[in-house]
């Protein structure tokens, strides 16, 4: 069974910043797709960040140019580094690791951003 566990949430400023880090145990395949989703209240979910285990990564629009998705496979820990963070950002955050066939969520971490 495959657990995600993520942290780092909280509340900022507008302008400011924070890192969030998702840790996923088990039996994980080494190709893999780690990422990050966000929900905010009477939203979809949405794609924030991915990155593959070789290391390619993708943006959704809104977030490009100041988010930054990172990860550490020998500790299957993937971070979100977060600037410049706007009131439309705030949401509920989503670690997601997708191997072939699965696919799993994290528990969710709470963003927000004040004005």
């Amino acid at each position: 069974q495959v657990q995600l566990v993520e942290s780092g949430g909280g509340l900022v400023q507008t302008g400011g910043s924070l890192r969030l880090s998702c840790a996923a145990s088990g039996r994980i395949s080494r190709l893999n797709v780690m990422g990050w989703y966000r929900q905010a209240p009477g939203k979809q979910r949405e794609v924030v960040a991915t990155i593959t285990s070789g290391g390619s990564t993708n943006y959704g629009d809104s977030v490009k140019g100041r988010f930054t998705i990172s990860r550490d496979s020998a500790k299957n820990t993937v971070y979100l580094q977060m600037n410049s963070l706007k009131p439309e950002d705030t949401a509920v955050f989503y670690c997601n690791l997708y191997v072939v066939g699965s696919s799993y969520w994290g528990q969710g971490t709470q963003v927000t951003v004040s004005s």
